[in-house]
């Protein structure tokens, strides 16, 4: 499980386990974390007519480093 929440969250992870933290609370902080993101970088969110057709478990508290992933992925779209 780490290692799929990585390939999303490498940065995140990264820095957790720089921070000490172990796997099992790495995974717990950054497995839901992951999901949305996913979401968010593969497009799914692209055309939303407004915000409230966005479902409830498409937003999780991100970085400003995440969110500028998921513009460029965006932009790149």
């Amino acid at each position: 499980h780490c290692l799929s929440v990585r390939a999303v969250c490498r940065r995140e992870i990264d820095c957790d386990r720089g921070h000490g933290y172990s796997w099992k609370i790495t995974l717990l902080r950054n497995y839901w974390k992951s999901k949305v993101k996913q979401e968010w970088l593969s497009g799914k969110y692209s055309n939303v007519p407004s915000q409230n057709s966005l479902p409830e478990k498409s937003m999780y508290p991100m970085d400003v480093e995440t969110w500028g992933e998921i513009l460029e992925a965006e932009l790149e779209r």
